[in-house]
């Protein structure tokens, strides 16, 4: 279990939501933006097997319509510890 800590944008646009390439993987969950600003998600890792995902969180402006865009991607490799040995 990994906690991702997003500091508060210094423009106009806030964070919205956590997404993962490869939710088999790495799940996102427990996510919250605080009235700060600041965004939390925790990633839960599935240990069974092994693999790469990218986690991406959005943001957008408050008063613009329209799709959040990717602003933050993080790169996980997740490498299942060895049963035996």
């Amino acid at each position: 279990m990994v906690t991702l800590v997003l500091r508060p944008r210094l423009d106009d646009r806030r964070w919205t939501a956590v997404r993962s390439s490869a939710p088999a993987l790495v799940v996102p969950a427990g996510w919250r933006v605080d009235a700060d600003g600041t965004a939390h998600a925790v990633l839960r890792c599935a240990g069974t097997r092994g693999g790469g995902a990218e986690v991406t969180a959005a943001a957008r402006a408050p008063d613009v319509a329209g799709a959040a865009r990717p602003a933050f991607t993080l790169r996980l490799d997740v490498v299942p510890h060895a049963r035996e040995g």
